[in-house]
């Protein structure tokens, strides 16, 4: 008999297929937000005028702007970010980029409720493994309209890549999920094909990882298997032809189906879990960490959860086929890395990632039972 418990976020809306230029505006109307901070791209903002006319639009009701996030989100600009809004006495957080950013304006609302404003003092809001500390809830919230697609913009998470020991920490309150998300496929035109495919394969990750957990219930796998099966389908045609906006859609909403499991309490497996030492340690972004890992981390985990299995390929199309090399041939066909050789990853780092993964919160969730980091070592062995 399944058992659970599903915990609905704080997210009122999410509002897709129409221009973020309106839609954002609408959400400022509606939450009677009058001070706004700008959270975004620095390509974006530098390379297009897209930022610029948005801006227009909300004419004296924007307060600042912020382009200056790098990737895995370091402590350094979540700070930079955190003193700017308050400067601007910001009352909503508007972010229009990738992953990075979305994380980067999670962590600065809970910094301004909680009187952060220097580097160390993030180590007062971070998550332990006691779970996070009595924190004050935020009260400028945020609305997200994202250009990647791994969906870190329907999360209550956010992590913040601590530079002095070069690992990825958790932010968490459920007030950090945005008050909305803007699905805007004509944003996501000016995304490098790299980004939005590799960010594709995280978002896949997310469907995978959740429908081969120990911990599936029926409520994950109705949303990520739905998700993959739109994923499997519309990445490729992204890849065929760069302008076709309803598959950039379908990616999109395949990206919000993904989320589900994690959302409703399922947790993610190795690959999630190596990919966070991959990125904070090496600097290998989220969806090339997913691309080098899942494959290999599916193989691995087959003898506990075949079944399971079995569903990622009938929804990826392959019924009947091994779920890691219909992952394999998937990820190889939209031209992403598939070792870690190709990330400039090599082995004679692969004991210090084994080592450091064992302390992420997912590594010791994995379906089949991961004992120490000698066997995160044959992972990532098979990965090399």
């Amino acid at each position: 008999m399944h058992q659970g418990r599903v915990v609905f976020g704080a997210m009122d809306e999410v509002v897709f297929g129409r221009p973020a230029s309106e839609a954002i505006v609408e959400q400022m109307d509606r939450l009677r937000a009058n001070r706004a901070f700008l959270m975004v791209s620095g390509t974006l903002n530098r390379e297009t005028d897209i930022i610029e006319s948005i801006r227009r639009t909300f004419g004296p009701r924007c307060v600042g702007v912020f382009d200056a996030m790098p990737a895995h989100t370091p402590r350094s600009a979540v700070i930079a970010a955190t003193l700017q809004a308050r400067a601007a006495d910001a009352d909503l957080i508007v972010t229009i980029g990738g992953g990075s950013i979305t994380d980067g304006a999670k962590a600065v609302q809970l910094c301004l409720a909680n009187d952060i404003g220097a580097v160390d003092d993030i180590d007062r809001i971070k998550a332990g493994r006691g779970g996070a500390p009595q924190l004050v809830a935020p009260t400028v919230r945020q609305i997200s309209v994202p250009t990647t697609i791994a969906g870190g913009e329907f999360s209550s998470t956010a992590g913040v890549t601590n530079e002095r020991t070069r690992v990825k920490e958790a932010l968490r309150h459920p007030l950090l999920i945005p008050r909305a998300t803007i699905l805007d496929p004509w944003l996501s035109l000016h995304t490098p094909e790299w980004l939005f495919l590799s960010t594709g394969i995280r978002a896949v990750d997310h469907c995978v990882e959740g429908v081969c957990s120990r911990e599936a219930h029926p409520y994950g796998d109705a949303q990520a298997l739905k998700g993959l099966a739109m994923l499997a389908q519309a990445l490729p045609r992204v890849k065929s032809d760069p302008k076709d906006i309803e598959a950039r859609m379908d990616c999109q909403i395949g990206t919000w189906l993904s989320t589900g499991p994690l959302a409703s309490g399922v947790p993610m497996g190795a690959s999630h879990g190596i990919g966070y030492v991959l990125g904070a340690e090496f600097g290998v972004p989220h969806g090339h960490t997913s691309c080098v890992m899942l494959p290999s981390v599916m193989r691995w985990n087959k003898t506990v959860n075949a079944d399971r299995q079995a569903l990622v390929a009938a929804a990826m199309g392959h019924p009947n086929e091994d779920a890691g090399d219909v992952l394999d041939r998937f990820i190889r066909g939209l031209g992403m890395p598939r070792s870690l050789r190709e990330v400039n990853v090599g082995a004679e780092h692969f004991d210090r990632i084994a080592r450091q993964a064992m302390g992420t919160p997912w590594v010791p969730r994995n379906p089949r039972k991961i004992e120490g980091p000698a066997q995160v070592r044959e992972i990532l062995d098979m990965a090399a």
